[in-house]
């Protein structure tokens, strides 16, 4: 009989330890003015993992449609484009954060407001999925950069 409980105790560490592989550190969304439609939500990804593990897909209550995005510089102008997912390496981590990759979090239905707090559920190659309460934050814009947009958005 302990010898069972001590398997099933193992085996229960064991799922734990998979999951705990990918954590989750400094996570915020930006907060909006009023009538604003979209924000964006910001972090690092973190893998302690052996295998590369990609992020395929963010969701929210606070906004309508969620996307991967990241930015890049084409012609001169900074673009923000979709993607299909985000890597985060065996070992290493993936940095969410202005001016790169983020979930851009479009159609809102009511503002981001500092110092609330928004549910973000993250979806991983592995099966495995992060449920997160983030914090909203007021950002300075950059306001030196010229922006496009290419989403359809």
């Amino acid at each position: 009989m302990f010898k069972a409980a001590s398997v099933g105790l193992l085996l229960g560490l064991m799922s734990a330890s998979a999951v705990a592989e990918i954590n989750v550190h400094t996570p915020y969304a930006r907060a909006t003015p009023p009538h604003a439609p979209n924000s964006a939500a910001f972090m690092e990804i973190v893998n302690n993992g052996d295998k590369d593990v990609f992020l395929l897909s963010a969701s929210t209550a606070a906004a309508n449609t969620v996307e991967l995005h990241n930015h890049e510089m084409i012609d001169g102008m900074m673009k923000m484009r979709q993607v299909k997912n985000i890597k985060i390496p065996a070992g290493g981590m993936a940095n969410l954060e202005p001016g790169g990759l983020h979930i851009m979090l479009f159609d809102l239905p009511s503002p981001l407001k500092e110092g609330k707090t928004i549910p973000l559920k993250l979806t991983f190659s592995d099966q495995t999925s992060v449920a997160l309460d983030v914090p909203v934050k007021r950002v300075m814009a950059h306001s030196k950069m010229k922006h496009g947009h290419e989403s359809g958005h």
